[in-house]
């Protein structure tokens, strides 16, 4: 397979201290890290795609360490993440399927224990296409207060034959949540959901 050709990084952290509410304490912060790559599938079916899987887990690894670095350092305040593609009009759907397993792996290698599956979602579409990349916490997918998302999107990717790939962490529940379900202190840890 070809070398991942990367033609830029984005990157964005948010503070919420409130959505109306009372003013949170400690704010949530959420950070994204967005990398343009060029799509060696672009204009033509490929049969077998699998093994560019194995090419992106370098550039996963280096999001996610991008994204430990823009929220202060420590992985142990990581609580929640989420990844997503959107892949340029001469690409398929398919091809941005093949993030699933790089970039949810290097958050989950990053983060040393997160259980839950990471959660995600792609998108054909052009330059100046947004996404809401959902997010959950890291060990329990079935945690209400961290069920989130992150509308991304860069003015001027992906072109037809990129794709722009996304890796999104939090830093803790929505400021407000009240929606109830399993807490995260009593998240049991057995198999990824509660």
């Amino acid at each position: 397979m070809p070398e991942v050709e990367i033609r830029k990084f984005a990157s964005v952290v948010e503070e919420v201290f409130h959505e109306g509410g009372p003013r949170a304490t400690t704010p949530l912060r959420r950070a994204a890290v967005i990398a343009v790559i060029r799509n060696p599938f672009a204009g033509a079916y490929v049969e077998d795609i699998q093994p560019f899987m194995e090419d992106l887990k370098p550039l996963g690894l280096m999001m996610a360490n991008r994204l430990v670095e823009l929220l202060g350092g420590d992985p142990a305040i990581v609580e929640g993440y989420g990844k997503g593609a959107i892949v340029g009009a001469a690409g398929e759907l398919e091809h941005g399927a093949l993030w699933h397993a790089p970039g949810g792996y290097a958050m989950r290698e990053v983060l040393g224990d997160a259980m839950a599956i990471v959660p995600s979602t792609k998108k054909v579409g052009g330059p100046g296409t947004r996404l809401d990349v959902p997010i959950t916490h890291i060990n329990a997918s079935y945690v209400r207060s961290h069920f989130d998302a992150m509308e991304l999107g860069l003015n001027d990717a992906p072109r037809a034959d990129e794709m722009a790939l996304m890796l999104v962490m939090t830093t803790g529940p929505r400021v407000h949540n009240r929606a109830g379900g399993l807490a995260a202190d009593k998240i049991t840890g057995k198999d990824g959901l509660r």
